[in-house]
């Protein structure tokens, strides 16, 4: 049991990391309908930094510049020109599936993907602390973004909860014209929110990239995207809400893994959508009662 919760942490990390990144942008009133797509490009420059100078902790910034970078794409199109929210993100995904197949194809010099192999990164034992019964093993023997998705909810909840910029973004995304009264940019929060929002959702890449995986493949995020959207939903648009429904859908997945291993007689494209089913259930059941900041997905 131990084991299957602590793989349900790890499986659900790079969630946690997307799902931070679109309540920074949907409480500014910008719809995170783009995570999957800044993910992908997060876990894509990741990768290159990371193969290219050797430093796991360089490609980690990769990976956050990356997300950033499609994100302040998104942010351009969304809050500067007032696109559509939900049409501007479904193109950010698809844009990214292209340009990082593209560009494996373009790093190699052939037709076929370079091929890159890292080695993940390994868990972190905290001296004392992982050896608390239960507990520890749990939450202190993980690989570092697992820790750093921790203690990014914490700072999250007191960003928004406890400091003028926070209150400030949550105001964006229930009266934007109270912010503008107040003597603050509406349109700079919301640009600056979707930036933070590509950026932590480019570590989240990162996850599955140099964590989990220690190479790229094509598409590879899989619809983690949409699973972090569906979470952060579920938990209210708060951090520690999102996180727990984070951890349900990896626990859906590590049991689902767990079913593969033993054999059971399911084909594994079934298996594999169970997390997909859940997250539509939950939704079904709980997403119907949750209340939208005021202002999301109106234009300045």
């Amino acid at each position: 049991m131990i084991d299957f919760l602590a793989a349900a942490i790890r499986i659900a990390t790079p969630l946690i990391f997307a799902a931070l990144g679109g309540i920074l942008s949907e409480r500014a009133g910008v719809f995170a309908v783009g995570l999957e797509g800044m993910m992908l490009t997060g876990a894509f420059a990741g990768v290159i930094g990371t193969w290219l100078t050797g430093f796991s902790a360089v490609g980690m910034i990769f990976a956050a510049v990356g997300g950033g970078l499609m994100a302040t794409l998104v942010a351009s199109v969304t809050v500067r020109y007032r696109a559509d929210n939900m049409v501007t993100g479904l193109t950010c995904n698809i844009l990214a599936l292209g340009l990082t197949t593209y560009m494996m194809r373009i790093l190699s010099g052939s037709g076929s993907p370079i091929a890159i192999h890292l080695e993940p990164l390994a868990p972190w034992t905290i001296p004392f602390l992982s050896q608390i019964p239960i507990v520890g093993p749990l939450l202190f023997i993980q690989p570092p973004l697992t820790y750093l998705a921790l203690i990014g909810c914490a700072m999250l909840s007191f960003f928004l909860s406890r400091t003028q910029a926070g209150l400030m973004l949550c105001a964006t995304g229930e009266n934007p014209e109270a912010v503008f009264a107040a003597g603050s940019d509406p349109l700079k929060i919301r640009i600056l929110a979707v930036i933070g929002c590509g950026a932590i959702a480019g570590l989240g890449g990162a996850v599955l990239s140099l964590q989990q995986v220690g190479t790229f493949t094509d598409g590879m995020t899989g619809g983690r995207g949409y699973l972090a959207l569906a979470s952060l939903i579920v938990g209210r648009w708060k951090p520690w809400g999102a996180a727990v429904a984070c951890l349900v859908f990896g626990a859906a997945e590590a049991f689902e893994l767990r079913l593969q291993s033993m054999s059971v007689p399911v084909s594994s494209y079934v298996m594999q959508m169970a997390p997909y089913v859940i997250a539509l259930a939950v939704l079904a059941g709980l997403g119907r009662s949750s209340k939208l900041p005021a202002s999301i997905g109106k234009p300045l």
